[in-house]
């Protein structure tokens, strides 16, 4: 995969992936289910999830991406997702400050790995602000959308907008279940390409869908029985090239249709058990906007 000229930026969910850190499960990842705060569905088989992850990795790896193993561990089940605790933009690090009481600190980690590796912090979202990554989306590189959760509130949105200092929109997602099942905004979109998204429409706030119209962003539509196993959560390598969960065969097909070379891995453990999928698992840390 060809090299950009920056050493990081991410502000895109679609553009060549050319740098993303993962982490792979550890024992606190086997131990998620002995506290109903994590939200796992039932006890971790910890040797599967290990399995599933390095399939992952290597398909990941096997698609052109630098991938980078964080190579920490916390009592933090959740640092499996790298996604959520940090944005890594074009003018550095942002450590965001979760909503998911167990999750705060996980940012300090991802920090301190990204300034190891030269990637400095710019700024950070400081309480009584919360925001985690899973509720931010980039349609365009200057053009940043920000979903209102359960894990995300008011002043989370106005502190990373005031760093971004760019186009930013604000959406409130639904209630739908409550704390037990909650959604991200990401739960409920997935760009695949600049003019192509997945999405789960009866969760999509119709701001967001009338913004998609007007950039003329096609969709996908999830079917309802494929949102439980991950299906809107897709993970763009590059535009048109994606990764998805293993037991989303009506979304593979309509990807497929669509023109999209879509790839699978297995998710029972790291995937359907703690509630993230492929984009969850990674922390983009360098995408070609530039190209």
């Amino acid at each position: 995969m060809e090299t950009s000229a920056r050493a990081y930026g991410a502000q895109s969910m679609t553009a060549p992936l050319l740098e993303v850190l993962v982490k792979r499960p550890g024992p606190a990842f086997g131990r998620a289910f002995d506290d109903p705060a994590h939200g796992f569905l039932r006890p971790v088989d910890l040797a599967i999830a290990q399995r599933e992850h390095d399939a992952f990795t290597a398909l990941l790896t096997s698609l052109g991406p630098t991938v980078h193993e964080l190579g920490v561990e916390t009592d933090s089940p959740d640092l499996v997702y790298p996604f959520d605790p940090v944005l890594v933009s074009d003018i550095g690090a942002i450590p965001l400050r979760p909503g998911k009481p167990n999750r705060q600190g996980e940012e300090l980690v991802l920090e301190a790995w990204l300034d190891a590796h030269g990637i400095p912090s710019v700024a950070r979202v400081e309480a009584p602000g919360t925001i985690e990554g899973g509720d931010t989306l980039w349609l365009r590189p200057n053009l940043l959308c920000i979903g209102r959760t359960m894990r995300t509130n008011v002043e989370g949105a106005r502190q990373l907008d005031a760093i971004i200092q760019g186009d930013i929109r604000v959406f409130d997602l639904p209630f739908w279940k409550g704390p037990a099942e909650l959604i991200h905004l990401l739960s409920v979109i997935s760009p695949v390409a600049d003019d192509l998204a997945v999405v789960y429409l009866p969760l999509l706030p119709i701001g967001l869908w009338r913004l998609l119209a007007d950039l003329g962003i096609e969709t996908i539509a999830v079917p309802d029985e494929e949102f439980p196993t991950l299906g809107c959560n897709v993970l763009a390598v590059r535009p048109g090239v994606v990764i998805v969960a293993e037991g989303n065969p009506r979304t593979a097909a309509a990807l497929a249709m669509a023109g999209c070379e879509v790839h699978t891995y297995p998710a029972t453990e790291i995937g359907i058990n703690g509630a993230g999928g492929p984009t969850c698992l990674t922390r983009p840390i360098l995408r070609d906007t530039d190209g």
